[in-house]
């Protein structure tokens, strides 16, 4: 029986399927219930094969295991983050032994609010992942909750607080004044500094766009480690509502960033950094069943499917990086109130 269903995906289905993942992760109007909706609505072979809700469902694998090329898209685009940052976790232990979390560096503190943040999601997402998804997995349901999304990226952007909207001119001001080169950094931010300056730096023009790219994050990072890990926890535990099909992860965490009184675009830099291994930890966990039973007759779809996430994950988020630092939310509220409510009268309708 297994053989039989494996088979019932199409190299388009996986291909498209695959795009609308990579794209609708970043994107803050949520990959599942775009994944759960648009079969639905195209109807025939397509919600028949493609449906979250089924047990032993090869499409929930597959779509779950796209994740883990999703997350090596993002993790291209802030792969010198990711040094820095893995780095301040190990080294962090160098710095006290007895006391880990009491770290110096920016990098040290920003390491360990990931994994802060990340503990909230990861015990909801183990304990209740499957309940979750056969109640709401569901087209119609999908459609409501992304409705709801909508609102909420309405309502996170429409009710900044004044420290969010404050530190949106932070940013400008720094961005506007000439950068100093960072040569009084602290010792692992200096080294990685001097490291990306060496390989593949073709021109000094692209030079200065690295040598930009890593200041300005840098600088974001010690912008968002100021925050502390209180505020971490709290802005990592709103990825939980995104266990409900329709509400974005990237959206809602952005949103109690910008509550928490983050700028928008460092909202959305943490909101990436965060989703990253939860993402990652996600698909890994899906693997082992692609590879087995499920995988039957659909592995060279799975491939295609994986390729197309993973670039269309890294050209999202290059987008999103510097969509962020001058426009809105409203866009992505306006699309998912739109869609949700005309996905939901157009299911119940037919």
């Amino acid at each position: 029986m297994h053989h039989v269903v494996m088979h019932h995906m199409t190299f388009t289905e996986a291909i498209v399927v695959g795009f609308i993942q990579g794209v609708t992760e970043l994107f803050p109007v949520s990959s599942l219930g775009h994944n759960v909706l648009i079969p639905a609505l195209v109807g025939g072979s397509w919600a028949r094969d493609l449906n979250v809700a089924t047990p032993e469902s090869p499409y929930l694998a597959f779509i779950v295991g796209l994740h883990v090329a999703t997350a090596i898209g993002i993790t291209v685009y802030f792969w010198r983050d990711w040094v820095r940052i893995i780095g301040g976790f190990f080294t962090s232990f160098q710095a006290d032994l007895r006391h880990p979390i009491k770290t110096r560096t920016s990098d040290q503190k920003l390491a360990w609010m990931i994994v802060l943040a990340t503990i909230p999601v990861g015990l909801v997402g183990l304990a209740f992942e499957h309940k979750f998804r056969v109640i709401f997995g569901v087209p119609s349901r999908a459609a409501i909750f992304l409705a709801i999304n909508g609102v909420i990226l309405y309502a996170g952007e429409r009710f900044r607080t004044r420290k969010s909207l404050a530190a949106d001119q932070q940013v400008v001001a720094e961005r506007e004044q000439p950068q100093p080169q960072p040569e009084p950094e602290p010792e692992p931010e200096r080294e990685l500094v001097g490291a990306a300056r060496v390989p593949g730096a073709h021109s000094s023009g692209q030079r200065a766009v690295r040598q930009q790219e890593i200041t300005t994050a840098i600088a974001s990072d010690r912008r968002i480690t100021a925050f502390g890990y209180a505020s971490a926890v709290l802005i990592g535990a709103a990825q939980i509502l995104a266990l409900l099909a329709g509400i974005s992860r990237d959206g809602v965490t952005m949103v109690a960033g910008m509550f928490r009184g983050l700028s928008r675009e460092d909202a959305a830099r943490f909101a990436f950094l965060l989703a990253t291994p939860v993402i990652l930890a996600a698909g890994m966990l899906k693997v082992p069943d692609l590879l087995g039973h499920l995988g039957n007759g659909i592995r060279p779809q799975i491939l295609a499917g994986s390729v197309v996430s993973g670039i269309g994950a890294y050209v999202s988020v290059r987008f999103l990086m510097k969509y962020f630092r001058t426009r809105t939310l409203y866009p992505f509220a306006i699309y998912c109130l739109i869609f949700g409510l005309g996905s939901y009268i157009y299911l119940t309708v037919k």
